[in-house]
């Protein structure tokens, strides 16, 4: 080989650049590829999803003579009673989600230390009220709660109070009912994320002296928050919608951004209005799910919880 051939500031040519451009080519066609797969996907999240949502923007912006203007909107802020609504709706949606968690997290422990047939038999339990309507827990939680139903029956029968306590056609009634029907969808992301934790890391815990206390708050606690977040996530979107409870166990007392919709198609026939009231939920909901995101570091205790 010549000496010129290493000679300083020489400069070889490059021998893998026609190589380098046949991965690209072939990252590409497999990405395109990847896309032609999903495209049905995608075009049915777009139809089902993403259409409606935009036809709803839409309609938010159209004044009941069909131009183009800002009057729901002005009116949702000039009015006092928009804002009261939506902090009921956030209140109860928080107060049901705080419930779940001192319930459900228990319970889900509870699950998650039996042998694995006890486990499945009471997680039956659990996912029995499915099989149920949503309409028929609803009112029978009324028969329940009523001023002479069973449970003011047997609570003046057994001496807890001498008169009948006002449980239904209020919060209290609209809380129990929402957390009845919530609680499984926390207990079983709870559950979930529970049974993959590996016990050894107790054992490793106990062998280096913690206490058991100690052991289940530094160690079992926070590798299931993953489940338990996403379980009060979960709950917490899901009662910003509620319609049934609020109305039933409720009385018009407990009015929520999903009756207002309703009233005002129903009995204004204004979709301006209802389109707008739903933007606004949609634009708060997803404001305060970025808000948690950002003060609780989902990302960073999701990517410790699956380490």
């Amino acid at each position: 080989m010549a000496v010129a051939d290493f000679a300083p500031g020489a400069v070889a040519e490059p021998q893998d650049e026609p190589h380098a451009t046949g991965l690209r080519d072939d990252a590409f066609r497999e990405r395109m590829a990847m896309l032609g797969l999903c495209s049905p996907a995608l075009l049915l999240v777009l139809v089902v999803l993403v259409s409606p949502v935009a036809w709803l923007f839409w309609l938010s912006f159209l004044a009941n003579d069909g131009s183009l203007s800002l009057e729901h909107y002005e009116r949702m802020i000039a009015s006092k009673s928009y804002a009261r609504i939506f902090w009921t709706t956030f209140q109860v949606s928080t107060l049901t989600t705080m419930l779940c968690i001192l319930i459900g997290y228990p319970l889900a422990y509870f699950l998650s230390q039996l042998p694995p047939r006890a486990a499945a038999i009471c997680l039956i339990t659990v996912l029995l009220p499915f099989w149920t309507s949503l309409l028929v827990r609803t009112y029978a939680w009324l028969v329940l709660l009523q001023r002479k139903g069973l449970l003011n029956n047997w609570a003046i029968e057994l001496g807890l109070w001498d008169e009948p306590v006002k449980l239904v056609h209020n919060m209290t009634g609209t809380l129990i009912g929402m957390t009845h029907i919530m609680l499984p969808f926390l207990v079983l992301p709870v559950y979930g994320a529970m049974k993959s934790i590996d016990r050894d890391y107790l054992k490793a815990a106990s062998n280096l002296g913690a206490s058991p206390v100690s052991a289940f708050w530094q160690v079992f606690f926070p590798l299931s928050l993953p489940g338990l977040f996403a379980g009060a996530l979960i709950v917490f979107v899901l009662c910003l919608g509620f319609f049934v409870t609020p109305v039933v166990l409720g009385g018009g007392k407990v009015i929520m951004v999903s009756m207002r919709i309703t009233d005002n198609i129903e009995l204004f026939f204004n979709w301006g209005a209802a389109s707008a009231l739903g933007v606004v939920l949609l634009a708060l909901t997803m404001g305060t799910l970025y808000a948690a995101s950002r003060l609780l570091r989902l990302d960073r205790i999701l990517g410790e919880g699956n380490g």
